[in-house]
């Protein structure tokens, strides 16, 4: 031990902390939790055959990875990371739903509060107006049947 206090591994697991010791590096004895959630969720032996797996320079990130799905498996059992990640999914699709609609209401405010285009240009066939917002907007009776059925009265005469 040399006056260095073990790792919070060694200490968790009361053995002597080898110089050698792999959990060292990354279970400080200042952060006992970290390793007691790793070691509750995978066991000390398989993290120890998985660290002397991976190269070295590896090796920070894999503990990393330990240590949240273990502190989510500790918060939620049966799904663990998934879990997380599943509600993270969701809470985005609610949000995304929520900004269609306030941009659907932008575009409305912005419709509402535009002028109305000008009449359009006469069509050069006929010589008759084109049909323009004003008119779409004009809901009054329709025109009197000899407007739309020329000279006759009726569809029936």
């Amino acid at each position: 031990m040399g006056g260095n206090p073990p790792c919070a591994s060694c200490k968790l697991l009361r053995r002597r902390c080898a110089k050698d010791c792999i959990f060292a590096p990354f279970f400080p004895a200042d952060d006992p939790q970290k390793f007691a959630n790793v070691h509750k969720v995978f066991g000390a032996s398989n993290v120890s055959k998985m660290l002397q797996e991976l190269p070295v320079h590896q090796r920070a990130d894999a503990v990393s990875s330990l240590v949240y799905e273990a502190n989510a498996r500790v918060r939620d059992p049966v799904y663990g990371c998934v879990g997380a990640i599943s509600y993270l999914q969701q809470e985005v699709s609610r949000l995304q739903m929520q900004l269609a609609v306030a941009q659907a209401e932008i575009v409305c405010i912005h419709m509402q509060q535009e002028p109305l285009p000008l009449p359009i240009e006469e069509q050069p066939m006929d010589h008759k107006p084109m049909l323009h917002y004003n008119s779409l907007l004009n809901f009054s009776s329709p025109p009197p049947p000899s407007e739309t059925l020329g000279n006759r009265e009726s569809l029936w005469t």
